[in-house]
Parts: structure tokens; sequence; C-alpha cells
């Protein structure tokens, strides 16, 4: 293996499309409003790509160097786990990542507000280097917070709430109730997808002291905790189509539940813990095919 491709290994583009999910969203709602604006968008998928490729570089760090990647790991070969990259170059690649996501991080948060919106621009900043922090925090250091069951919570709130309503509040400048339904789908999905990663590698993690929340619910309540974050997740983005709905145009969002149910119930029939891994990446489609379809449900009249 390359020392490049053992980069874009560790990168794991393929989670990529899931951590965009979040500034599509957000943005579909603000243009409907008529505020898109394309360096703010550009900007926003820059960052939200950055933490989560930081975060992917952290997880393989932090793991890597604790043992808990190790050879009854289920899952996709790690970087740290294979000696394609050592630990201290890693480590090196962590923090390049975390300054560089920054930097995005500052730019967008210039090219939204200016430099007339002082403490707007303050308070993204302080989120920015909160979620840069969350990122690398999830598996490394002694405290590491993904190691006492906190993972999911870091996902709903940094890769649901701060992606899709943050992205909005860049466009708008402003708030309104109805925006966290949506966020709060791509939040709950988002977990759902830690949450399978976590039901596959139940058994090493918890061998390896990895208490993950499905290590401390067990198998049974960890499934049907999967069930309920697909179900609430569908169910918040209903409201918000009644709420909102103004046009048959609008039911193109329904179909992106098909796919989420044809989910639940091929995981449902799965027997073992360490066979739900197709279903991480399903999962993960199915989240970002939402977040397309939401914008083009809400749009269409712009894409026509």
């Amino acid at each position: 293996m390359s020392n490049v491709k053992a980069y874009i290994d560790a990168a794991r583009l393929r989670t990529l499309p899931l951590s965009v999910s979040g500034i599509i969203a957000g943005t579909a709602m603000a243009t409907a409003e008529g505020a898109f604006r394309w360096p703010v968008f550009l900007w926003a998928i820059v960052t939200t790509i950055g933490l989560q490729v930081l975060s992917n570089f952290a997880n393989d760090y932090g793991d890597g160097v604790k043992g808990t990647d190790n050879e009854e790991r289920v899952g996709p070969q790690r970087a740290l786990q294979s000696g394609a990259i050592s630990a201290r170059a890693m480590k090196r690649t962590v923090v390049i990542t975390a300054l560089l996501t920054l930097i995005a991080a500052l730019i967008l948060i210039y090219t939204s507000f200016g430099q007339d919106q002082f403490f707007y621009a303050l308070f993204f900043f302080v989120l920015g280097v909160a979620a840069v922090a969350a990122a690398i925090k999830y598996t490394v250091g002694s405290s590491a917070y993904g190691y006492r069951g906190l993972g999911d919570v870091f996902v709903f709130v940094f890769f649901g709430l701060v992606s899709v309503v943050g992205s909005y509040f860049l466009y708008e400048q402003r708030l309104a109730w109805d925006v966290w339904l949506p966020a709060v789908t791509i939040g709950l999905l988002s977990v759902g997808v830690l949450n399978l990663n976590n039901i596959r590698d139940r058994k090493s993690d918890e061998r390896s002291g990895k208490n993950t929340l499905v290590v401390k619910l067990g198998s049974k309540r960890a499934r049907r905790y999967h069930n309920l974050l697909v179900i609430v997740a569908i169910l918040a983005s209903l409201i918000y189509l009644i709420v909102n709905f103004s046009s048959p145009w609008n039911l193109l969002l329904t179909f992106s539940y098909l796919p989420l149910g044809l989910h639940l119930k091929r995981f449902n029939g799965i027997k073992e813990d360490e066979a739900v891994d197709p279903e991480l990446k399903k999962l993960a489609v199915s989240t970002f095919l939402f977040s397309l379809l939401f914008f083009i449900s809400f749009n269409i009249f712009l894409l026509l």
C-alpha cells in the first residue's frame, strides 16, 4: 500500500456524502427562501468535509494507539492497525487537518458575516473550535468521550443540529422553529450509521474497553434503539413536509422513505451483529438521498 493510498483510505472518503447531507438540507431551506449564496455553500461543504476527514483521521489514531483496532475488528482495516501509517505521522496529519479545517471555517464565517456581524462571527468561530475539538476527542486521549458512550451525542449535535441549522443561519442570519425538524432527521440518521458501526464492533469494543452506547445497551436494546432512530427521523421530516406543504412536488421527499424502510427490513432480518456491516453504507447513502430529495422537493421550480 502506497503512502498516498494509505492516507486516502484513512480519510474514508465513503463517509463524505453522509457528512454533507446536513449542509444540503440547510441550504435547501435557505434556497427556498431566496437566500442561496454560492460562496457560503462551497465553504460550508469544504469545512464539513474537513471535519469529517479530521474525525476519521483522529479515530484511526485514537483507536490505533489504544489497541482497539486489532485482529478481532470486523470492519475495514485501519491505517495504524495495518502499519501503513505510523502513529507519529498520523498524529501530525490530525494536527494539519485540524488547522486547515479551522482556516476553512474562518473563511466561511467571513464569507457569511463579513466585518459587520462581529458577535455572530465570534459565536460561529467558537462553534468551529468546539467542532474541531469534538472531532479529535472522540477517540483521542484518556478522556475520549467515544469510549464513554457519548459518541451518539456528538454526531447528533454536530452532524445534525449544527450542520443543518448552522448552515441555514449562515445564509439567513435568523432562525425558524421548523428548521430544527430536518436537522433532527439528519442527526438521527447519522447517529444510526454510527450505531450500526458500533453494533458491528460490539464484541471487540467490549473486550478492548471501548464502552460505546451499544456496549452499554447490549445487542437487543441497541437494535430497538436503531429502529427508533430511523422511525423518529422519518416522522420529523414528515412533520416538516406537512407544515411547509405548498405543492404536489413536495411529495417527492416521501420517496426517500422507501430505502429507509427497506433498510429497517433488512436490518431486522440480520441475526448476527457482525453481519450488519453492509447496512452502514446503505444507510449513509439513504441519508444523502434524503438530503437531495429534500432539496429538490422544495426547490423544483429553480431546477426546471
